[in-house]
């Protein structure tokens, strides 16, 4: 399938953003996203605007058929569209037009997030109170709702910035937590069961399969299950880089291998102090020669990021984070030894 041939860098940058931004401004999040990152952009996400502008409250707002509304527990189903849908639905537009208008003429990769669907199951309650994660036949629904409602967003960015290769990217920092039955119940004494790896794998793969262009799935949580990614068509893996272990290596070295492309993320996302962008991927290279993989295949091999997304940062420190990700990038292309 050439659309996901792994050795087409026309398919990713060298470095690009996780998602969300501090502040409020649609126009000043796309222009700090798009002056940075000239040769792979993506959406901002605001979440300090509120519910709705929030990870779980954005993706709910492009389901279809299916509604949900704020309690204050979080967001839970609802017969029809509410206040916090349309409010969902009136930011996105807003991001969409500033991104349209930052965009004028690109034409490379574009990078769009929404909730995978094991983070929406889990975040999400019914209207009895307790996770949709409980309950098989709910599951089922919100990943059709969530596959179909992708469809119709990715199309749309396509239709506001024509030339770029949209990438879809996939949130599922609660997924490790799915997998090992760490997800509490509404009580909070209980969690719910382990989902298992293989229905996890499939719903996966067939909210990845709505788009047909390169795909990437991201958690900055420990232990994310970069076969299982694999396996479900993940083109890419997003993680924090600072959370891998010695147990993650050897997935690291076969997904390296298997030409999985790797979004490292090694740049703080909380306002720090930034050593020198060859600094920030020292630990990569040091991995890299662990692994005894060849200096030469670093730079084609990652997309390096910030270690998750940046709506915790103050803004001066959010749009330093993403040129010194621009800087460390290049720093690995230009002395991979």
């Amino acid at each position: 399938m050439s659309e996901n041939n792994h050795s087409d860098d026309m398919t990713w940058g060298p470095a690009t953003g996780v998602g969300s931004m501090p502040g409020g401004d649609a126009r000043e999040a796309a222009r700090a996203v798009t002056g940075s990152f000239e040769d792979f952009v993506h959406l901002p996400e605001l979440p300090a605007r509120g519910p709705g502008a929030d990870m779980i409250g954005r993706t709910l707002g492009l389901l279809v058929e299916v509604y949900a509304h704020v309690e204050p527990s979080g967001w839970r189903v609802s017969d029809r569209p509410g206040r916090d849908t349309r409010r969902a639905h009136s930011w996105l537009g807003e991001d969409l037009d500033a991104l349209e208008e930052f965009t004028q003429g690109y034409a490379g990769p574009l990078k769009v997030q929404a909730v995978g669907p094991w983070t929406l199951a889990a975040a999400l309650e019914l209207r009895g109170g307790e996770a949709a994660l409980g309950d098989p036949g709910a599951r089922r629904d919100l990943a059709e709702s969530l596959a179909e409602g992708l469809r119709g967003h990715l199309a749309e960015v396509r239709r506001r910035v024509p030339g770029a290769r949209v990438v879809l990217q996939l949130d599922e920092p609660s997924l490790t937590a799915v997998l090992r039955g760490r997800v509490r119940t509404a009580s909070g004494y209980r969690t719910h069961r382990a989902v298992d790896r293989q229905v996890v794998e499939s719903a996966l793969r067939d909210v990845l399969a709505v788009h047909d262009g390169p795909t990437v799935v991201h958690s900055c949580a420990p232990d994310v299950p970069f076969a299982l990614l694999r396996r479900a068509g993940a083109a890419a893996i997003s993680f924090d880089f600072g959370l891998l272990t010695e147990r993650d290596e050897e997935a690291i070295g076969e997904a390296v291998e298997g030409g999985t492309k790797l979004f490292a993320g090694t740049v703080p996302s909380t306002d720090a102090a930034l050593s020198d962008p060859a600094g920030s991927v020292m630990g990569v290279r040091t991995l890299w020669r662990r692994l005894g993989l060849n200096p030469g295949t670093l730079a084609e091999s990652l997309v390096i990021t910030p270690a998750c997304g940046l709506a915790g940062a103050s803004p001066d420190y959010a749009r330093r984070a993403l040129s010194h990700c621009v800087k460390a990038a290049k720093s690995l292309a230009d002395n991979p030894e």
